[in-house]
């Protein structure tokens, strides 16, 4: 008789030192990887049935304190869906990555070129020229293989958002410019799934979090993408709107309500301003 998923995770437990002190029994991410290629089942299921049974993936120690272990198994098995992989995008799908999102499923149609090395996580000297989406694979295979990746080389229009969204639990906005916003807002709206928006443009810009039916800034924002191409895109601002993107994210993955639905958050990191206004 095959040895049982239960049975094969508590062989490869080990007992490790906490952040806080004391032990724990735990799997680490080479047992992980073990597993899954002994069983073919995803790491993110093998990390999730771990934390099931009391056993605390080593790779999420010091995540247990600001999210607690039932939170970090609703992560693991959460689906997320977002568009576009560079300066938001890149810095997003890395955090996503680390915090142990189960499945993402992202798409950009585009390749790095050198202006992007100023702020795009995922482009270095390296993955320069080639398509965003191979980029994410390959760092999700570096930062955490036990993530299910399904990274699209392709630019989604209106007809192919609806299929991109279907059966996620949230979608992601990390779209370059503001011309394709309104419609995956739409979409997301008619896939009945929370939509977390953002933008930059220089030292300045926004998150807002958009419920199925909610107001969003692609509604009155238009679609001029000059602000940005005028004000440039400095990395502390890229990096600071893709985290607060991601921490709503995880809020509202883990069950809990976000302040910003139905709200947009500006910041000016020029004047360290932020200011939260009704949508």
């Amino acid at each position: 008789m095959a040895e049982s998923l239960d049975a094969y995770i508590h062989r490869m437990m080990l007992p490790a030192p906490l952040p806080q002190g004391g032990l724990a029994l735990a799997l680490v991410p080479g047992a992980v990887a073990k597993i899954a290629s002994d069983t073919g089942i995803p790491g993110w299921n093998i990390e999730a049935t771990a934390l099931d049974l009391g056993i605390l993936p080593t790779r999420y120690l010091r995540n247990m304190h600001s999210i607690t272990p039932e939170a970090q198994t609703r992560l693991l098995r959460s689906t997320v869906a977002q568009v576009g992989l560079g300066g938001l995008g890149g810095t997003i799908f890395e955090q996503l990555l680390r915090l142990g999102i189960g499945t993402l499923r992202i798409a950009d149609g585009d390749n790095f070129e050198e202006s992007n090395l100023n702020r795009q996580t995922l482009c270095d000297m390296d993955t320069i020229w080639r398509s965003k989406a191979q980029a994410a694979r390959l760092a999700a295979t570096r930062i955490n293989p036990s993530i299910t990746v399904d990274a699209r080389h392709e630019f989604l229009t209106a007809d192919t958002f609806p299929h991109f969204l279907a059966g996620c639990d949230l979608a992601i906005d990390a779209l370059g410019g503001l011309t394709h916003r309104l419609t995956l807002q739409q979409c997301a709206a008619k896939a009945n799934i929370p939509l977390v928006t953002g933008a930059i443009a220089g030292w300045t810009g926004y998150v807002a979090v958009i419920m199925p039916g909610q107001t969003g800034p692609a509604q009155f924002m238009g679609q001029d993408n000059g602000a940005e191409e005028k004000l440039g895109c400095p990395a502390p601002s890229v990096c600071t709107v893709a985290t607060l993107m991601a921490a709503e994210a995880v809020r509202m993955l883990r069950g809990d309500v976000s302040p910003l639905a139905g709200k947009m958050l500006l910041m000016d990191l020029r004047q360290l301003t932020f200011e939260t206004v009704a949508l």
